[in-house]
């Protein structure tokens, strides 16, 4: 057997896997849905559009294993089909605990095809959005900084590097430069003069336009976010050294550049307020709490 069951027998039964997303099925030969593909047993006919139907509903993983191997594909199938139809012959889907997992299954499957049904369903309109961006600048903000960078010795080895300073003198220096700035100085000289991070100093301390949602360490977030145009930042501690940030200029986002991020934000929304009202309307009501040996303790949504 060539495939050696390169996809049945992989681990846990896959419909017990969550639902995956909908996505077009692999790319298989242009041939009619109608068209018998292979035949087993006395005869029952396995057709395109089955396989096609049934490999869609499959995970993506084992979609691409079966793409790599129709030929063990289709035995599979075949395979599947017959050991589904001895093990219902046995009863065994009238058996514990192949009864309570074919439940299982049906429920699991069940409720993500309706969670899928509503997400899918919701729709934000463009003025929604709009609206929202318009409502929440401060979201979208993005500043357009300069930076100086001064390092500081990493002492964790056990060692002073001579040609670094220590954390104290790194700062008193960079407080130093940020009190010529303030008295006039020109912050580009003072980059190409004294700023160690080498790629900003190499731009006349362009650091780049920053937004809220880049990944950044608070402090530095912080202290960019609260300068207004032209002003300098307070020394930013970092792990090895201190920063010094002037705004070059304060704008937000283009809405089209953030568009797709609103909108899906809007849709969870939707749906967190979908779920909770379905949650609200189970009206759960604890009836015994022996049950979960927790002395009543633990709330209960709904309750």
């Amino acid at each position: 057997m060539k495939s050696s069951l390169f996809f049945l027998f992989t681990g846990a039964v896959w419909a017990q896997s969550a639902l995956p997303p909908a996505a077009p099925p692999p790319s298989a030969p242009a041939i009619n849905a109608d068209t018998v593909v292979a035949t087993f047993d006395n005869g029952q006919k396995i057709t395109a559009g089955e396989l096609k139907t049934f490999m869609a509903a499959m995970p993506p993983n084992m979609q691409q294993s079966a793409q790599r191997d129709l030929r063990g594909f289709v035995q599979q199938f075949a395979l599947m089909h017959r050991l589904a139809e001895i093990a219902e012959q046995a009863k065994l889907d009238q058996r514990s605990p192949t009864r309570e997992s074919l439940a299982f299954n049906r429920m699991y499957v069940l409720m993500n095809a309706q969670l899928h049904e509503v997400l899918d369903g919701i729709k934000v309109p463009a003025a929604d959005a709009q609206t929202f961006y318009t409502q929440n600048q401060s979201r979208f903000a993005q500043v357009k900084v300069k930076a100086i960078y001064i390092k500081f010795s990493d002492n964790t080895a056990g060692a002073k590097d001579p040609k670094q300073l220590s954390e104290a003198d790194a700062e008193a220096k960079i407080t130093k430069l940020r009190a010529s700035i303030v008295a006039g100085a020109d912050f580009v000289k003072m980059v190409k003069e004294n700023s160690e991070d080498q790629t900003s100093a190499a731009k006349d301390g362009d650091f780049g336009t920053i937004r809220r949602t880049d990944n950044l360490p608070d402090a530095i977030r912080t202290a960019i976010f609260n300068l207004k145009t032209g002003e300098v930042s307070e020394p930013v501690k970092q792990p090895h050294g201190f920063y010094l940030f002037r705004a070059e200029e304060i704008s937000a986002q283009p809405f089209k550049e953030v568009q797709d991020e609103i909108v899906n934000e809007l849709k969870q929304a939707h749906f967190r307020e979908y779920m909770d009202q379905t949650t609200r309307a189970l009206n759960l009501k604890i009836e015994n709490d022996s049950f979960f040996g927790d002395g009543g303790g633990a709330p209960t949504s709904g309750r």
